[in-house]
């Protein structure tokens, strides 16, 4: 009898860890999973990009918070050689190559878990003026508003990348090789391509404040 009734209690206990599992949505394979991405993001890419993805350099962009659809589809284009500017073929290229589908989900989720990296101050007039292009664009110029993509706090919506925190001097050089057709983006090109150097950086100076 004692036997039955610890075998029916460790039943009952193992049912409830399935349970417990399915309804947290995480299996010990996804745990081992994530525990991999964790590793690598720590061992191999802060090196460039800062303990948990917030850089010092303005070279590299900060990762914490990033959008995890969009980590991942940039990860993809390095590991296929199509995003061609000199950074990613200097340092992307060969990281990039060595990860499989299952190491990219991985790193994109450690990194879109991580806190957001604080706003930083910058000239307010620069600010003021990069928040009116941000939020309103130049509709007399074909420009529209950063909002509808990167959302109200340029915190990013769906695949579409989080600017906020990110460096000012970063942003204007995405801006810059996106419209130099250096990086391709079809429709952030017809978006930026008649931006001026001076509202580049005030844009840029207004996402790193938030």
């Amino acid at each position: 009898m004692k036997q039955m009734h610890r075998a029916i209690v460790g039943a009952v206990l193992a049912g409830a860890m399935t349970v417990a599992t399915a309804q947290v949505g995480t299996t010990p394979a996804d745990a081992e999973h994530m525990k991999a991405g964790e590793e690598k993001a720590v061992n191999l890419c802060s090196t460039c990009h800062g303990p948990r993805g917030i850089s010092t350099s303005p070279e590299f962009p900060i990762l914490a918070a990033q959008r995890r659809g969009y980590l991942e589809s940039q990860l993809e284009a390095f590991r296929a050689k199509t995003r061609e500017e000199k950074v990613a073929h200097d340092f992307m290229w060969g990281i990039a190559y060595n990860l499989d589908d299952h190491m990219i989900d991985s790193i994109a989720r450690y990194y879109a878990a991580q806190p957001p990296a604080p706003g930083r101050a910058g000239d307010p007039a620069l600010i003021t003026k990069g928040k009116e292009l941000f939020d309103k664009g130049v509709p007399g110029r074909g420009i529209p508003s950063c909002t509808t993509c990167h959302g109200a706090d340029a915190e990013g919506v769906a695949d579409f990348p989080r600017l906020a925190g990110q460096h000012a001097k970063y942003v204007v050089k995405q801006i810059e090789y996106i419209q130099g057709l250096v990086r391709k983006a079809p429709v952030m090109h017809g978006i930026v391509k008649d931006l001026t150097p001076e509202e580049m950086q005030a844009l840029a100076v207004y996402v790193q404040s938030k």
